[in-house]
């Protein structure tokens, strides 16, 4: 009865988050997939040629270069989730004690029990490959492996004043993501906080950003933004709606692979993008209800998207750095310096590759990013005894 019915759009004032609901579990597979996806994009740009410079490529190798030229996209994904799930979970939070403090411990955990863990073994691979010379490290901005970059890596300052740390490129996308975790918080209090100071400095932060940030990053907090917009929408629709919806979605994504500029996240990508983030957030929106708990495909998604979502932040972060190092021993030990599009092993060779990342970046996910959680409670609960203990230290007043 339900794929009977017209299309129906429903504000909800708070976003569901919960488990076990059908876009819960698609953002799960999703953002395993996108990460899956960049990493394999950059393992065959740095493994092969590139496709224009054969001259008659076969078709096989066309397809396989295809089907691996989606980490624009990907990317996008990624910002579209960042900011249905964190926008979204700030706003859920927003009337709760210590919202902004607890924000504040989230991101910040989030972003450096991954990061600092992956810029030490990106110093320790290049080490080992000479691309970082024993006693090199400096303070110098124009050095990637410099104790400046790894701190102004740290707060999203690559790309804005300062390059990739130890080169690499996929971190860019990550100063994007810090900026829009302050900058959001800001936009909030801005039209929230009861205080008039709190509300100039809000406008005062997001003016300054405006102004010193690259145009680029300023440009996609729009499609961020988009994803905590449509996260507090629900679409009610049967699935007959949501398959007829999909098809050309993906025609619409295969259509800007193969015609837009997917190198880029400038003014002339932002168009195709904000058009495909609405067309893929109309059918997230139309995903928020619950699963049947007799459904045979719930379960066995879940379970599989959870456990690719895990580590797919630690795969994101740390491809590249493993990618560089595959790369020197490829070199070094078997004379290998590219892969060849008509050799059927050098294939197996790309595949033993990915795997060893998607291996490299768990193992590295269960040393670091796994106890995430872990250590963010213990931030706050020491946060909340430092601001408990004025107060208790305060003498009570005198009885009369």
């Amino acid at each position: 009865m339900r794929s009977k019915k017209m299309p129906r759009l429903f504000f909800q004032p708070q976003s569901p988050l919960g488990d076990d609901y059908w876009h819960s579990i698609w953002i799960s597979l999703l953002r395993g997939l996108a990460a899956f996806v960049v990493a394999a994009a950059h393992l065959r740009s740095e493994m092969y040629p590139g496709l224009r410079t054969i001259a008659d490529p076969s078709l096989w190798f066309q397809g396989f270069a295809f089907l691996t030229g989606f980490a624009h996209q990907a990317v996008l994904v990624f910002f579209i989730i960042s900011g249905w799930l964190v926008g979204g979970s700030l706003l859920n939070k927003m009337d709760q004690p210590g919202a902004m403090r607890n924000y504040a411990v989230d991101r910040v955990t989030r972003l450096w029990t991954v990061l600092i863990p992956t810029f030490g073994l990106t110093l320790l691979f290049g080490v080992s490959t000479g691309a970082l010379l024993p006693g090199a490290l400096d303070f110098s901005s124009a050095n990637e492996f410099s104790v400046l970059s790894f701190a102004g890596n740290l707060f999203g300052l690559q790309d804005v004043v300062l390059a990739e740390f130890g080169g690499n490129y996929a971190l860019w996308s990550l100063a994007n993501e810090t900026w829009y975790y302050v900058l959001f918080p800001l936009l909030v209090l801005l039209f929230t906080a009861r205080r008039p100071g709190s509300r100039i400095a809000s406008g005062t932060g997001l003016a300054l950003a405006a102004v010193l940030l690259p145009v680029e990053i300023i440009l996609y907090f729009a499609i961020w933004l988009l994803g905590v917009g449509f996260s507090r929408l629900r679409i009610e629709c049967g699935i007959g709606a949501r398959c007829a919806w999909l098809l050309p979605l993906l025609a619409a994504a295969a259509y800007f692979r193969l015609t837009g500029d997917n190198d880029k996240f400038d003014q002339t990508t932002l168009g195709m993008d904000l058009f495909l983030s609405v067309m893929f957030l109309v059918l997230l929106s139309s995903l928020q209800f619950k699963a049947a708990p007799t459904s045979k495909l719930a379960r066995p998604l879940a379970r599989v998207g959870g456990f690719f979502a895990d580590f797919s932040f630690s795969l994101y972060v740390l491809h590249l750095p493993l990618i560089f190092l595959l790369k020197h021993v490829a070199l070094t030990q078997f004379d290998l310096y590219q892969l060849s599009p008509s050799e059927p092993l050098h294939f197996v060779v790309y595949l033993g590759m990915l795997g060893t990342l998607l291996l490299g970046s768990y193992l590295s996910y269960l040393l670091f990013e796994k106890h995430t959680y872990r250590i963010r409670r213990m931030l706050k609960d020491l946060l909340a005894r430092r601001v408990m203990a004025p107060s208790a230290a305060t003498p009570a007043p005198a009885k009369r």
